[in-house]
């Protein structure tokens, strides 16, 4: 009876690792399967990715943007005895407008110099009041231009100088 009990006790030791030893080869399998599905799907997000940059690359190319700088202002503010120093760049939608733009660099240096000659020390002094005249100038230089499109995409104050 002892003998009996030795050989159920080592029937039941071999039996779990033959279940152990099935589910070991399930779990590579299903390990194998889904590397393999990721690896497929990675290839073709990848290959699908080129061409998308490709096409944003050449867009870039086509319409690709340009500085223009004006020369520094020094301006009188609408307070006595205060001025202001800012010098500006205008950031270009199309590069291929940069000519045009030039042109009428006059008209543009005319409009910033009434606008801001025009502002109280106080309204231009706080952030806000800074990205208000950004826009201001953004507006009226567009305008200038009289195109359906802007042409000025940002703007950007190189130097801000108050007194």
């Amino acid at each position: 009876m002892a003998e009996e009990n030795e050989e159920s006790q080592e029937e039941t030791k071999e039996a779990p690792p033959k279940k152990g030893n099935k589910m070991l080869i399930i779990i590579i399998a299903v390990v194998v399967i889904v590397l393999a599905a990721g690896g497929f799907v990675g290839f073709k997000l990848m290959s699908g990715g080129e061409e998308k940059t490709e096409e944003a690359e050449s867009e870039k190319k086509k319409s690709k943007t340009a500085i223009m700088a004006l020369d520094p202002f020094v301006l009188n503010l609408k307070d006595q005895g205060r001025y202001l120093k800012v010098s500006i760049q205008f950031e270009i939608a199309e590069e291929s407008m940069l000519e045009d733009v030039q042109t009428k660099t006059p008209q543009l240096r005319d409009t910033i110099i009434t606008l801001v000659s025009s502002k109280p020390l106080n309204s231009i002094a706080s952030p806000e009041g800074k990205f208000q005249l950004k826009d201001e100038i953004l507006f009226r230089a567009n305008q200038i231009l009289g195109l359906e499109n802007d042409i000025f995409k940002n703007l950007y104050f190189t130097e801000f100088v108050m007194q």
